[in-house]
């Protein structure tokens, strides 16, 4: 019996089986506990006065989250997508910088600024605070209202707005009622983007919001970690995981709506008045310079030390805290190490499943595309739970193997592995493929001499990607990073963080900024390769 059906049913059908192994399961898995546990399931959370209350907290703060950043963006964005000036596509990449780097990271930033202020307490401390956690949540999702807002709006052409002024409509007029409602869709977009970032937000809220601000996200860490409480946890990740997906499907749907009858290449100009490029270059100085602030004074903290500034605190990381099992500077390898392996993994299933959403049925193309959109849209927090209670007996028990941590930040890198490769290979010209054949060329030579050769930028910049998430990856970690010798960056930098002790906290500074260092030469690195990717 030939094998040669079975090889190409399992070359279509692997990268499905990856994922329901590795995501399905577990996610499943959760959904049963959440729904079927004796002790604690679903129905017991709206009974549960606390739980309610820490639901209605995740909901304002990520309402008001939200509002805050589309009110502090708008202007900036108005101006990216309006004004041609020298240096705008730096402006753009410094603006998604904060959008890419790790939570810790800027939670150390965050706590360094509160202490630069000397504001480590009450309402507008930026550290154990609501204000904090709000002023971060606006840190990261500018970027996203710079690029979905941004985006669209640089393409629209200006035929109804000048036609509205020709008629005697002032700019403000003109604004609300004809590019306001021609930015509606993307508008939308971005509100449910960063709605559902901020609503999964974790580690900004466990290390700047501390015991006192509890979300869905952080609840369900601490009765799966410190409390041992599965059920309990379980059923909060069912609530939050049914609250995801619907935000998931409103983002889809409302990105279905993004086009325009009128496209411009660029809609940009250059101010035609003092007054117009003085207002533009306050909003982007202002927005700018707010943004850099946090990382600024984080490097400052880092580099600061009782006789003045030096290295004291950076040479200090190879020296082993009380309350760690390893040196941080012993978790910068770990990181490395399981980063590297993380995106092996995801650069080999992106790029097979790649191949499939090009070049397989239909069917399964879709199927394969849909599924590996998934894991973007699901917590890594209820990933990593899910995680942890599936693979826990007999010979899939997982916990104390190592490969756990590097498996469970593949599949949050695979995505941005498929997002990257799939579409370069659909637009690959079919006559290419088609005059190798008609040579000669078996399916396997096309894609080692075509294919791969045409995508290889884009796996590149899907691997770096990978490897930048990984290296960052706080949320899915905590759950299977529980081997205090195998500890990764952000879980010292966290542990750091909530100890007492100029010193101490100069550490967790000081690892923050490394950290920071090799996510921004993996993104500088990126960009070299392809240079739309942070503007």
């Amino acid at each position: 019996m030939s094998l040669r059906p079975a090889i190409r049913l399992l070359a279509v059908t692997g990268p499905l089986l990856v994922l329901a192994i590795f995501f399905a399961w577990p996610v499943v898995e959760l959904l049963v506990r959440g729904f079927t546990d004796d002790e604690f399931s679903i129905s017991d959370v709206a009974g549960s006065r606390s739980l309610r209350s820490v639901i209605w907290f995740t909901v304002w703060q990520a309402m008001v989250s939200t509002i805050a950043t589309l009110v502090i963006a708008m202007p900036l964005t108005a101006v990216l997508a309006n004004v041609r000036f020298r240096g705008r596509r730096i402006v753009r990449a410094l603006v998604t910088v904060p959008f890419v780097l790790p939570t810790v990271v800027v939670a150390g930033a965050f706590i360094a600024t509160s202490n630069e202020l000397g504001v480590t307490d009450g309402t507008f401390s930026l550290s154990r605070s609501v204000f904090g956690i709000i002023v971060a949540h606006v840190f990261f999702n500018v970027a996203v209202v710079a690029r979905t807002v941004g985006g669209y709006w640089s393409q629209l052409a200006r035929d109804d707005e000048q036609a509205a002024r020709m008629l005697g409509s002032g700019p403000v007029r003109t604004f609300l009622t004809i590019t306001l409602r021609r930015l509606r869709p993307s508008v939308l977009a971005a509100t449910s983007i960063i709605f559902l970032f901020t609503f999964t937000s974790f580690g900004i809220v466990l290390i700047l919001g501390g015991s006192r601000q509890r979300t869905i996200e952080t609840e369900i860490y601490r009765y799966a970690i410190n409390r041992a409480d599965f059920g309990t946890a379980a059923a909060l990740s069912v609530l939050q995981l049914i609250a995801v997906v619907a935000l998931v499907m409103a983002n889809t749907r409302l990105r279905g709506r993004l086009t325009t009858d009128r496209i411009t290449v660029d809609r940009a100009r250059s101010p035609q008045t003092n007054a117009g490029r003085l207002a533009a270059w306050a909003v982007v100085a202002v927005t700018v310079g707010a943004l850099l602030v946090p990382v600024a004074v984080l490097l400052l903290q880092a580099l600061s030390t009782a006789g003045g500034y030096g290295f004291d605190h950076f040479r200090a990381l190879t020296d082993r805290p009380p309350f760690l099992t390893v040196s941080p500077g012993r978790t910068v390898l770990n990181s490395l190490l399981f980063a590297a392996v993380a995106t092996a993994i995801a650069t080999v299933v992106g790029g097979w499943a790649s191949f499939v959403i090009a070049f397989g049925r239909r069917r399964w193309s879709r199927l394969t595309e849909l599924g590996y959109l998934l894991p973007l849209g699901t917590s890594a927090v209820t990933l990593g739970l899910g995680i942890l209670i599936t693979f826990d007996t007999g010979w899939l028990d997982l916990r104390g193997s190592w490969i756990i941590i590097p498996l469970a930040q593949a599949l949050i890198g695979i995505p941005f592995v498929t997002r990257a490769v799939a579409p370069v290979l659909q637009a690959i010209d079919p006559t290419l493929r088609e005059a190798a054949a008609s040579m000669g060329a078996t399916p396997t030579q096309i894609r080692r001499d075509i294919d791969l050769p045409i995508a290889r930028r884009a796996l590149l910049v899907g691997a770096g990607f990978a490897f930048a998430i990984s290296l960052g990856e706080f949320g899915a970690t905590s759950f299977v990073g529980r081997d205090p010798d195998r500890m990764t960056v952000p879980l010292a930098i966290a542990r750091l963080l909530s100890q007492p002790g100029d010193a101490i906290r100069g550490q967790a500074m000081a690892l923050s900024v490394i950290l920071m260092l090799v996510t921004m030469i993996v993104l500088v690195v990126i960009d070299r390769v392809d240079q739309d990717v942070l503007i």
